[in-house]
């Protein structure tokens, strides 16, 4: 069987899967306690996602290529190195 994530949760006495799954005996097992979500945490991750909602939101202004100043010159070459080797890009 290859590696699985599986939820569970502490009863308080045992630890219990959420999820069926089928294990033999004496498999190998590495159980990560998650800690529980405060308030200061929660409020850092809807701070974070106002902030990445800010600035790529359907609000934000679309830059056309017209606006560009100079163009860079390394741009393009990856892709050309890149597109002769077979590899997709």
């Amino acid at each position: 069987m290859s590696n699985v994530s599986i939820p569970a949760h502490f009863d308080g006495e045992r630890i219990l899967l959420d999820e069926p799954i089928e294990l033999e005996p004496n498999t190998q097992l590495i159980v990560t306690v998650l800690g529980k979500n405060d308030a200061e945490h929660e409020s850092w991750l809807r701070l974070s996602n106002q902030g990445l909602e800010n600035a790529y939101g359907t609000d934000e202004d679309e830059y056309s290529l017209d606006l560009i100043r100079e163009a860079n010159p390394e741009y393009d070459k990856g892709r050309r190195r890149n597109s002769h080797s077979g590899s997709a890009s």
